[in-house]
């Protein structure tokens, strides 16, 4: 994916702390998406998913909720 830092994409990957999330997080942010870490309870394993994606060049933010719980 060849875009410009200003014309890419954010993508919200839910359980990205760990497991398959993690791995789609760190595949997405290699093809150049900016990648949103969502995470509920393992704050460390976000974090270093974040850490690993901008080791590799790549963005990413953390953005910690309970996707069972919905509010407006």
């Amino acid at each position: 994916m060849n875009t410009s830092k200003e014309q890419k994409r954010k993508v919200l990957v839910t359980g990205a702390s760990k497991g398959i999330g993690k791995a789609i997080a760190i595949t997405l942010a290699k093809q150049g998406f900016n990648i949103i870490t969502h995470y509920n309870s393992d704050e460390a394993g976000a974090l270093e998913t974040k850490q690993e994606i901008e080791k590799q060049g790549g963005s990413a933010e953390l953005m910690k909720f309970d996707i069972s719980k919905r509010s407006y």
